[in-house]
Formats: structure tokens, sequence, C-alpha cells
């Protein structure tokens, strides 16, 4: 059961990256929106699996923790390289 939810957190932070790209919400391209998602929900999983908290099931945790992750990290790296390809 344990490698279910882990499998499931890391295809649903896809699919919220996915989303998120083809939205228009970031603009980072969909490998790096994927790779930032799968990286805020390992954190999220390790720090339920070794501390117990999270934000609910893990399904919940995984679409917050990617949500938020790839609104708050990228977007000032993304917004300076779009200033830096306007400036050329």
């Amino acid at each position: 059961m344990i490698l279910f939810s882990f499998f499931g957190s890391l295809m649903l932070a896809g699919v919220v990256a996915f989303l998120f790209e083809k939205w228009g919400w970031t603009h980072n391209g969909i490998i790096p929106s994927v790779f930032i998602a799968f990286g805020a929900v390992l954190i999220l999983y390790f720090l339920r699996a070794l501390f117990g908290i999270s934000l609910g099931s893990p399904g919940v945790t995984a679409i917050v923790g990617s949500a938020a992750a790839l609104i708050l990290i990228p977007t000032e790296y993304a917004n300076r390289r779009r200033q830096d390809r306007k400036r050329r």
C-alpha cells in the first residue's frame, strides 16, 4: 500500500504540472515543471513518512504540494529568464 500511495502521488504531481503548463499558470516547460512538482511531492512524502506531517491524504498532499511549488518556486526564475530574452 505504501508504494501505491508513493507512485500515485508522483502521478498526481505530473498531472498537476502538465495542467499548470497547459493553462498558462507557469512558463517553465512541461519537463522542468514535472521535475519541480516531483521534488515537492518527494519532500512532502518524506515529511509524512518520517515525522507524520501531512495535509490530509497522500493525494491531497501531492496536489497541494506540487501546485505550491509550481506557483512559488520557479516564478521568479522564469520571469527573470523572460526579461533577459526581451533585452537581447
